[in-house]
């Protein structure tokens, strides 16, 4: 399906791995509200270095069983869509003890085709 008619964002949300937001962790909770209030995608990405204004740099070692790293929490949709999530999970982003950051960009959307789901997925 080709989306040329209508305007479209993308909201970043860049946090730590290890944050939380009650017991799940911030990007579960994200990704989890998304999904349920029917936004079309989003993806976490996992950093292997990085910083923020309130931490000092993190990076990946293969010896360390559990990582702080930096995470990316990508969520795509209608410009309109997108403005509603982040004022749904804003307060909840404001009570978090952990720094964030967050944006949200215009983007164009050349392709939206939805693959082939198989019975058992």
């Amino acid at each position: 399906m080709i989306m040329e008619t209508s305007v479209n964002s993308v909201l970043k949300i860049y946090a730590s791995s290890t944050d939380r937001f009650g017991s799940k962790l911030l990007y579960e909770y994200i990704v989890q509200k998304a999904n349920d209030h029917r936004v079309s995608g989003a993806t976490v990405y996992r950093g292997i270095m990085g910083y923020g204004q309130s931490s000092h740099i993190n990076s990946s070692k293969f010896w360390e069983l559990t990582e702080k790293l930096p995470v990316m929490i990508e969520i795509i949709d209608t410009a309109e869509t997108i403005e509603n999530f982040y004022k749904l999970i804003e307060a909840d982003l404001h009570k978090m003890p952990k720094g964030c950051l967050v944006t949200i960009e215009p983007v164009t959307v050349k392709l939206q085709k939805p693959g082939i789901t198989k019975k058992n997925e």
